[in-house]
């Protein structure tokens, strides 16, 4: 057993050799550009309804359409006019003015046409609410729908729906810029 230790010990601690370069090795130099991707950090609320992104100045404040509407409907709720008002609250306090993108967004059910009109109508919708709502200079607002052309999180994992995403990416964004 020694013997075989002290073998391994010397094997182990053995310098070994650097790797021999031939004289005439001769190669070009090449530049490793790698593209380096923005950390965007999101704060959720508790009840995982609301989040909210900041990336430079533009700030998106996410609702989920569970929130706002009904299943399959782009009527506001009670509910949603005032979560509705305390976003309007943000953007006044918060935002530097001009445009405020509306955006809506919904999951993988349904077809193309279908999630696109709805994600529209949910839109504007909100746009119409969030007119009487912000009270600052300078503000235009744009209603857009992209049905699910850009999912949050995917809707389907290893072959399996997974409802939490779908839930996820069924909501509306208010994207504005951000005071300096």
């Amino acid at each position: 057993m020694f013997r075989s230790l002290s073998v391994a010990v010397a094997f182990v601690l053995s310098p070994t050799p650097a790797p021999s370069v031939p004289a005439d090795a001769v190669g070009p130099v090449e530049n490793l550009v790698l593209p380096v991707e923005d950390i965007i950090g999101e704060i959720e609320s508790m009840d995982g309804t609301e989040s909210e992104t900041k990336q430079g100045r533009q700030v998106t404040v996410a609702l989920t359409s569970d929130v706002l509407f009904a299943l399959n409907k782009w009527q506001l709720t009670a509910k949603a006019r005032q979560r509705l008002r305390q976003v309007a609250e943000k953007v006044d306090a918060e935002g530097a003015g001009g445009v405020v993108k509306i955006e809506g967004h919904t999951d993988d059910q349904g077809s193309d046409a279908y999630n696109v009109a709805l994600s529209r109508r949910r839109a504007q919708a909100v746009q119409q609410v969030m007119r009487g709502l912000l009270t600052g200079p300078g503000v235009t607002l744009q209603a857009g729908g992209y049905g699910e052309s850009r999912p949050k999180l995917p809707n389907i994992v290893d072959g399996k729906p997974v409802e939490k995403n779908r839930a996820k990416n069924r909501r509306v964004e208010i994207v504005f810029t951000a005071k300096q």
